[in-house]
C-alpha cells in the first residue's frame, strides 16, 4: 500500500478543547517546517536549520503582532510519529490563542488533517501495523489499568507478532503444496500434501482459539460491561449505586418510584470497567412519568451483561420481585439481600427456589457491609486470571475477533474438504482465505474503504 500523502501537510489541534496550561497544535508533512518557519519568530533563528527533538522558546507571529508566547518541538523525518517531518506548536491553553495559531498554520499552507490522520499516516509510512493503530485509540479511551495494560501491550506489536506467524505458517505451507503439485516426484503426492495441510490447519486453528477464549474478557476490558441495578422500588437501588460509586449521585428516600428514569455511570471494580445503570424500581403504575421509568427500566434488563437485582430481605417477598426473578432466570446475574441490618422476613426457602446459591450476596448498605464480597464476585464473573497480566495478549476489538472467527470458520472448511475427498487445488482456496483474513488483522490486505472507516473514529490531531 503507497502513501498517498506524499506532498501533503495536515495540521491540527491535538489537546482537549477548554482552558489548561498548554494547547498543542500538530504539523506533520514534507513542508511542516517550513510552514511553522512562517510563523515562528526568535530573532534570527530557522527552525529547519536546529537538530531533531529540540525544542525551542519564541513567539508566533501574525505579520508584527504577536499572537502567542509559544515552545515549539521540532522532530525530522523519520524519527517522528508519522515518519514524517513533524511540528508541534505549545501554546497557552485555551481556545482562543489556540485556534488562532492553527488557523496561521492553515493560512501559511498546511490542510486541516482528518480524524485519525496522524496515526493513518504512520500506518500508510509503515511504523505501525494496522492493530497497533487501532490500539491507540484503546489506549486513550481505557477506563481502567488492566485495560491500559492490555492496549499497551497491542501496541507494542504482541497482537500483530503473534498474527505473523500463523500467517506465515500458512503461507509455508501453501508453498509447499505448490512445489509438491508442479513438481510431483512421488506416486502418493496428493495423500501427502492432503496430510501436511490438514496439519497444519489444525495447528493454526489452534492458536486461533487460544485467543479467541480470551476475547470475551478482553471486549470486557475494552468497551466495559453493562451492569443493570434492578428492584422493585425501595429496596435500595440507588443507594448501591451510590455506594460503588462512592458518591451521592443518586437521590435516595423512603418515597417510592423516586428513581423514574435510568442512570448510568463508568466505575471501576477490581480491574473490571462497569458501565453501571441505576433502573426504575419495577412495579405497576398509574403514574404516566414513571411508567416510562419502568419501561426503560426492563429494555436495560433485556440488554444488560449482568443483572443486580436487589431484594429487601427485611419484607416478604413480592409478586414483583417474583416476576423479576423469572424474568433474570437465564440471565448472568447476582441477586443481593439487602438490609441485613433489619430482622429478616424473606421466606428463604421460596427465594431459593429460584435462585442458585452461588448467586446470593448478603448486603447491608445501610453499614456497608457486604460491598466487598459483591465486587469481589462481579471481577470473579467475567475474569478467568488468564489475561494479558499474565503473558497472553488478550483481544479486545471487535473487528479482530471478527475476524478470527472467520478464519476458523475458513480452516473448518479445509478440514471439512479434506474429509470428503475434495481436490487439494480447492481445498487449498480455502486455507489461503484464512490467510486473508488474518493480515487483514495487521492491515496487510485490507482495503481502503476500510481504513477510511476505522481512522473516521479517532479524534482529530492523533
Amino acid at each position: 500500500m503507497t502513501n498517498q500523502y506524499v506532498d501533503d501537510t495536515i495540521a491540527a489541534i491535538s489537546t482537549p478543547p477548554g482552558e489548561g496550561g498548554i494547547s498543542i497544535v500538530r504539523l506533520s508533512g514534507g513542508d511542516a517546517l517550513a510552514i511553522a518557519d512562517k510563523l515562528y519568530h526568535m530573532g534570527r533563528k530557522s527552525l529547519k536549520n536546529q537538530d531533531s527533538h529540540t525544542i525551542h522558546y519564541g513567539y508566533i507571529m501574525d505579520g508584527d503582532e504577536r499572537v502567542d508566547e509559544v515552545m515549539v518541538s521540532i522532530m525530522k523525518a523519520p524519527r517522528t510519529y508519522t515518519v514524517e517531518d513533524v511540528v508541534e506548536i505549545n501554546t497557552h491553553g485555551g481556545m482562543v490563542a489556540t485556534q488562532r495559531v492553527l488557523e496561521l498554520c492553515l493560512k501559511a499552507g498546511a490542510r486541516l488533517a482528518e480524524p485519525g490522520e496522524f496515526t493513518k499516516r504512520a500506518f500508510l509510512n509503515g511504523r505501525i501495523d494496522l492493530s497497533q493503530a487501532e490500539a491507540v485509540m484503546d489506549v486513550i479511551q481505557a477506563k481502567t489499568d488492566r485495560a491500559m495494560k492490555v492496549a499497551m501491550k497491542q501496541l507494542q506489536g504482541n497482537l500483530a507478532e503473534q498474527i505473523r506467524i500463523l500467517r506465515q505458517q500458512i503461507l509455508a505451507t501453501l508453498a509447499q503444496v505448490e512445489v509438491n503439485i508442479d513438481y510431483p516426484e512421488y506416486d502418493d503426492i496428493e495423500e501427502m500434501t492432503t496430510a501436511l495441510i490438514e496439519k497444519e490447519a489444525r495447528n493454526v486453528q489452534a492458536k486461533i482459539n487460544d485467543m479467541l477464549q480470551g476475547a470475551r474478557e478482553g471486549k470486557i476490558l475494552r468497551d466495559g460491561l453493562k451492569a443493570a441495578i434492578v428492584g422493585r422500588p425501595n429496596v435500595g437501588k440507588s443507594s448501591l449505586l451510590n455506594t460503588l460509586l462512592k458518591e451521592e449521585k443518586a437521590i435516595v428516600t423512603n418515597i417510592e418510584g423516586t428513581t423514574r428514569d435510568v442512570i448510568e455511570e463508568f466505575i471501576n471494580i477490581k480491574g473490571v470497567p462497569l458501565h453501571l445503570i441505576d433502573t426504575a424500581g419495577i412495579r405497576d403504575t398509574e403514574d404516566i412519568v414513571e411508567k416510562i421509568g419502568v419501561e426503560r427500566s426492563r429494555e436495560v434488563i433485556e440488554e444488560a451483561d449482568l443483572i443486580l437485582l436487589v431484594i429487601d430481605q427485611s419484607s416478604p417477598l413480592t409478586a414483583e420481585d417474583i416476576a423479576l426473578l423469572e424474568q433474570t432466570e437465564k440471565m448472568e446475574r447476582l441477586v443481593l439481600l439487602n438490609k441485613q441490618d433489619l430482622a429478616p422476613q424473606l421466606d428463604l426457602d421460596t427465594l431459593m427456589s429460584y435462585v442458585e446459591p452461588a448467586e446470593v450476596i448478603e448486603l447491608s448498605l445501610m453499614k456497608k457491609s457486604g460491598v466487598d464480597r459483591l465486587e469481589e464476585k462481579i471481577a470473579a464473573l467475567f475474569f478467568s486470571g488468564k489475561t494479558a497480566l499474565h503473558g497472553a495478549q488478550l483481544v479486545s476489538n471487535i473487528r479482530h475477533i471478527a475476524l478470527l472467527e472467520k478464519a476458523n470458520q475458513a480452516l473448518d472448511d479445509v478440514l471439512l474438504g479434506i474429509e470428503q475427498g475434495m481436490p487439494v487445488d480447492l481445498v487449498q482456496i480455502d486455507f489461503t482465505s484464512a490467510w486473508e483474513l488474518l493480515g487483514n488483522i495487521t492491515g496487510e490486505t485490507v482495503q481502503d474503504e476500510l481504513l477510511d472507516q476505522l481512522f473516521s473514529r479517532f479524534c482529530l490531531g492523533k
